[in-house]
């Protein structure tokens, strides 16, 4: 074991197992050795890692098992390495992702199929005048009128406008071929946690106990939970805050890892704890239910138990309502690695019926694969466990800056963590890709009107050189509309 009693900057990929290391970011399996402060909070960073299943922040004690890619909260922590960098969960995860890039589909641009057929039918043309009339120079005048610019530059300024617009709301495109791709897209699949949901707890039941009230208990907890830095904290405060509960002065605080926390408010006792830490068949508790909860005593009685959710976003319903009727989307999909319960309980918010839940990143891949087989998917999350699936899927949005990692797999990043950038990430790629088709075809369509006229001898090469260009600058100021900005990209 290489003790932690010297501090340098070290390579964590040389950390090997039994290494006592210092550190901020957890790179490799671990246990907790020790801990200045005995509570540490970082598990936002192991809801990325591992899916849902770890929705909030998790406190940890020494002997506690930490996972690679968590961060600490801010506590002094050691930690001594169980397993190599190479075996751990991150380094799973991103062996994942580099698999699903082998298997990337490939996307076919607007430009390369049109051009698959445009440049044979030219020459064909051109060979055709020159056979029919015996002058090179009606071939000339065919290949001159002939040259494909609107297919060579209007469709990348189309592009680049949408990239602009696409920028300048938030929205970075990291691969420009998904505008092409996205209103094609008939199979939506989202991630729940931070993609559906907040990512962040809510108060949503207070099942109260035999002469407890709804507001006496939360105002008693909310005064107690003031002095705590558990997530769940700052939920009640929230719930007491929106209610108007009046909160009481608290004394002889004490939260240990584990135990809950306890404290006199008003001179009463009150204990806020979970389920196993309660006598076994002293009182009568709801049976436990989907998402998180605690239980409250006041007086070492039973007063209530709350039970907490992940709150869906607000504009989730309508925005998955509207994908159908407006964007021809056939079938929406929940795809989470979280309980089921709770992953139901948020699809019923939303109105999602197809739900899979429990799924690790490779479940996930092996999902979205199998869904790409039979139709164009769009793959929305948040993650470091989304990152392998988004490279699986036809086109991948990450949602919000949780990770480089994520980031990277996406072909676009929506900076403001919100479903109707979304909506707008579709329309400025349905935009995009009507604009760059008139373009293209219409230039392409005037270009084949010269085609047929050159052979006769009615256009000779220099003015069929002019016609095309007026057909090129005509076809490159229609496909600068695209950097135009438009009022309407949202559509719920």
């Amino acid at each position: 074991m290489r003790p932690a009693h010297h501090f340098f900057d070290f390579e964590w990929r040389h950390s090997v197992t039994q290494d006592m290391l210092h550190i901020r970011h957890v790179p490799v399996e671990a246990r907790e050795f020790f801990c200045q402060s005995i509570s540490i909070y970082g598990m936002c960073i192991y809801s990325q890692c591992e899916g849902e299943h770890r929705p909030f922040e998790i406190a940890k004690a020494p002997g506690s098992e930490v996972l690679s890619g968590a961060i600490n909260g801010g506590s002094a922590l050691v930690i001594v390495t169980s397993k190599l960098v190479v075996d751990s969960r991150y380094a799973r995860i991103v062996q994942v992702m580099q698999a699903s890039e082998q298997k990337r589909p490939h996307l076919r641009r607007i430009g390369d199929r049109l051009g698959a057929w445009y440049t044979p039918a030219a020459l064909a043309l051109a060979a055709a005048g020159w056979w029919w009339s015996g002058d090179p120079r009606r071939f000339l005048s065919v290949i001159v009128i002939a040259t494909p610019c609107p297919l060579l530059i209007a469709i990348p300024v189309a592009i680049i406008g949408a990239i602009s617009i696409a920028a300048r709301r938030g929205i970075i495109i990291k691969d420009p071929a998904i505008l092409e791709q996205l209103d094609r897209c008939s199979t939506f699949i989202f991630d729940k946690t931070g993609t559906l949901t907040y990512g962040r707890p809510v108060l949503t039941d207070i099942i109260c106990g035999p002469g407890f009230s709804p507001g006496e208990v939360l105002a008693a907890a909310a005064s107690l939970e003031r002095y705590s830095k558990h997530p769940l904290a700052q939920a009640v405060l929230r719930a007491a805050e929106e209610a108007g509960a009046v909160l009481s002065p608290v004394s002889l605080i004490s939260e240990k890892p584990g135990e809950g926390l306890r404290g006199l408010v008003g001179g009463r006792p009150v204990q806020i704890t979970g389920r196993a830490r309660l006598p076994a068949g002293q009182w009568n508790l709801p049976p436990p239910a989907a998402g998180l909860e605690c239980q409250v005593l006041i007086d070492n009685t039973y007063a209530a138990t709350f039970q907490f959710h992940d709150a869906p976003r607000f504009e989730g319903p309508p925005f998955v309502r509207h994908l159908k009727p407006n964007h021809r989307v056939n079938r929406v999909i929940l795809l989470s690695g979280d309980r089921e319960a709770e992953v139901r309980y948020v699809a019923e918010q939303i109105g999602i019926t197809e739900v899979y839940s429990g799924k690790s990143p490779e479940e996930k891949v092996a999902i979205v694969e199998r869904e790409t087989r039979s139709a164009k998917t769009l793959y929305v999350g948040d993650g470091i466990n989304d990152a392998p699936a988004m490279m699986a899927a036809t086109v991948g949005v990450a949602l919000g800056q949780h990770s480089d990692v994520t980031a990277e797999a996406a072909g676009a990043v929506i900076l403001d963590a919100s479903l109707s950038k979304v909506d707008e990430l579709i329309h400025i790629g349905r935009r995009m890709r009507q604009i760059a088709l008139q373009s293209a075809v219409g230039g392409m369509a005037l270009s084949i009107a010269g085609m047929i006229i050159a052979p006769t001898g009615h256009l000779p090469p220099v003015a069929g050189a002019v016609t095309q260009e007026v057909i090129d600058i005509a076809a490159v100021l229609n496909a600068l509309r695209a950097a135009i900005p438009s009022k309407n990209l949202t559509d719920f």
